[in-house]
């Protein structure tokens, strides 16, 4: 892994509701920001994003898998655990994905989030998650 994506890795496992400021050393001012669930465009946007991010979710930890890094972009393969109270009963929730890094120097200008939305949120809704499973089953029998 190289300095950038390193830097990146362990900054984004330091933030949390109080250091929200962290954000500013790791991503442009223009960042642009991209998930399955959000579109973001801003330093001062993302900024917002994570304050309520955090307001809902107890712990959140990415373990970093693998890597693999060309010019300016970085590519990290990495599992999420997290836990939120309203879901799977405050346990642990552990989601694979990956992200695409878009470098200008040492800050990102560009992140794009790859993952499963289902196994992420909808899994984890009591009453949607049944039916979810339920589907999944019925799909791969």
């Amino acid at each position: 892994m190289d300095h950038r994506t390193q830097r990146f890795v362990a900054i984004y496992n330091e933030i949390d509701r109080h250091s929200l400021g962290k954000l500013a050393s790791i991503y442009t001012e223009d960042i642009s920001f991209v998930d399955p669930f959000h579109k973001i465009q801003g330093l001062d946007a993302l900024t917002s994003y994570f304050q309520g991010l955090y307001e809902n979710v107890s712990d959140i930890e990415f373990l970093v898998t693998n890597s693999y890094e060309v010019d300016d972009i970085s590519f990290i393969y990495w599992t999420m655990t997290y836990q939120h109270r309203k879901l799977n009963g405050g346990k642990d929730i552990k989601v694979d994905g990956h992200s695409r890094l878009n470098f200008i120097g040492d800050k990102v200008s560009q992140h794009r989030d790859y993952f499963d939305s289902a196994q992420m949120l909808y899994r984890q809704i009591p009453l949607l998650g049944g039916v979810i499973r339920l589907l999944d089953k019925r799909i791969t029998a």
